[in-house]
């Protein structure tokens, strides 16, 4: 990952985005991150846009602490719920 402060930034965006294409660039101003460059690369626009969806990462950190709960279910379980 590299950290370009925009401010002191000697290039345009563009040559930094070709020069670090397989890291993410993370964009500062006074030293506070605002906004970060990633190649599309390894990742597509539906995952881009649920990785910053509010309403989806609550979903993923609730099944995360129900997982660490142990409330899972058995592939048999979950076949009879889904079938």
């Amino acid at each position: 990952m590299k950290t370009i402060e925009i401010s002191t930034a000697s290039q345009p965006l563009s040559a930094y985005a070709e020069e670090f294409s397989n890291e993410m660039i993370v964009l500062t101003l006074h030293g506070k991150a605002i906004a970060v460059v990633t190649s599309f690369k390894k990742a597509d626009s539906e995952s881009l846009s649920l990785s910053m969806n509010p309403e989806f990462l609550e979903i993923i950190q609730e099944a995360r602490e129900e997982f660490k709960a142990g409330k899972k279910l058995s592939l048999e379980e979950m076949k009879r719920e889904l079938l």
